[in-house]
């Protein structure tokens, strides 16, 4: 019985859509050329510090030169696995992620009967609250392999309803008395949904990271001597890793990436030459003279995740060293990225941890428009919505890339798109005569 219980619990999620949207692509350090990666994970005045080069060649050829603020001692160097920083660029990419529309029809209808409407992506004691008010209690959250998992309980099926509604769970019809039935069973309620999050592939011949421990009051990683045989400027990508919160560069300007903006479809099946360029535009503004920050977060959750969270095995690996009993509890990631010449970036980057714990993530929004037939005011209003939303998502794209917009209208076909004369309007000469 529990069995066919756990399969009816997962039927009732498997055509949903997520809350918060899909993930769908991700803006990884892989579409970058020479790019080089560094994980920092400092608390007071102990820093380690692992490095990933994009060499090429020879690997007899191979040397790296590591200034540091103190002598090292053979206890202090580590050889660590390259799949440890594969893995925080995964966590932590810039990502694009995807929204159904409902129904217009559906919508208004539910609107007139005062049921609530799905939300964009709230915090989580915002979502946990409004779980509350209609009796439900989230007891766990994980993800396992390719499923984020909520561990529910309830006290009502219709609160229970409604919440898996809200969070975009289709509920087929007379679900609400087998949901009933199973609350006065005191049951919890397992619920899945897909993370969409990819393994990364290795772009490049990178040789294993060097890892250095070593104490020192400076908090800083040197780049000028990556300049001097550089050929063209270089891309950098730092992972920092703090008990306290965001990290940013006191010598530089430490810039968001424009985040939270809708775009064309299209995107979904150019998201690297998009980032690309979004990247690339963004530096041009700066005159290539700042560090961009693409992603802070606590890493006790994500909305959406891009990858598996790190585990504690593979944070002690990276050299957080305060874990004990806490776990990701006490960490925040930041994700910075530079791109960086010798003209541009004459001195070191220094940084300095802040007590910012406020998320953020560049991410980058589809908006899929319903398909399906609907014969209503609300129906109307939401074609000639959808036309103006489509011309918001070329101009936004052209912005942000530097693309023309002619190009990017052509490529949505966006003429398409223009509103048909409606019929029952009179032609405005036809009240001439």
């Amino acid at each position: 019985m529990k069995r066919l219980i756990f399969l009816i619990v997962v039927t009732v999620a498997a055509n949903a859509h997520a809350f918060c949207g899909f993930y769908v692509a991700k803006g990884d350090a892989k579409i970058f050329n020479r790019a080089s990666q560094v994980a920092l994970v400092r608390a007071g005045d102990h820093t380690v510090m692992t490095m990933a080069n994009d060499f090429r060649g020879d690997p007899r050829e191979f040397a790296v030169v590591i200034p540091v603020p103190t002598p090292i001692e053979r206890g202090q160097i580590h050889v660590a696995d390259k799949a440890l920083i594969d893995h925080l660029d995964a966590y932590s990419s810039p990502r694009l992620v995807e929204y159904f529309d409902y129904d217009p029809c559906m919508m208004a209808d539910r609107a007139d009967m005062g049921i609530p409407m799905a939300v964009g992506a709230s915090a989580p004691k915002e979502r946990e609250a409004r779980a509350r008010s209609l009796g439900v209690t989230i007891e766990a959250r994980y993800t396992v392999g390719e499923y984020d998992i909520l561990i529910l309980s309830a006290k009502q099926s219709n609160g229970l309803e409604i919440w898996l509604r809200e969070n975009g769970y289709s509920i087929p019809n007379g679900a609400t008395a087998v949901l009933g039935s199973y609350i006065r069973q005191n049951m919890k309620f397992f619920v899945a949904r897909v993370n969409l999050g990819e393994q990364a592939k290795l772009g490049f011949n990178y040789l294993r990271p060097i890892q250095v421990a070593y104490d020192s009051p400076k908090f800083m990683l040197p780049i000028r001597l990556g300049t001097v045989n550089a050929n063209g400027p270089q891309e950098l990508f730092v992972y920092a890793l703090t008990r306290i919160g965001r990290v940013e560069t006191t010598n530089y300007r430490t810039v968001k990436l424009p985040t939270d903006i809708d775009v064309p479809m299209y995107v979904r099946e150019e998201f690297a030459p998009f980032y690309k360029a979004l990247f690339s535009e963004q530096v041009r503004r700066e005159d290539m003279s700042s560090v961009f920050l693409e992603y802070a977060w606590d890493m006790t959750w994500c909305d959406p995740c891009a990858g598996d969270p790190l585990s504690i095995d593979e944070l002690r690996k990276l050299g957080v060293f305060w874990l004990g009993g806490e776990g990701a509890q006490s960490i925040f990631l930041t994700r910075l990225h530079v791109r960086y010449d010798r003209a541009h970036f004459p001195e070191d980057l220094v940084f300095q941890q802040t007590g910012d714990k406020r998320n953020y993530q560049a991410r980058y929004v589809l908006h899929h428009a319903w398909t399906g037939s609907s014969d209503c005011p609300a129906a109307r209003n939401y074609q000639r919505e959808l036309r103006n939303r489509r011309e918001r998502e070329a101009a936004n794209l052209s912005h942000l890339t530097g693309w023309k917009i002619s190009d990017v209208r052509k490529k949505m076909n966006i003429a398409s798109l223009a509103p048909p004369l409606d019929k029952k309007e009179k032609k405005w000469w036809e009240s001439l005569w």
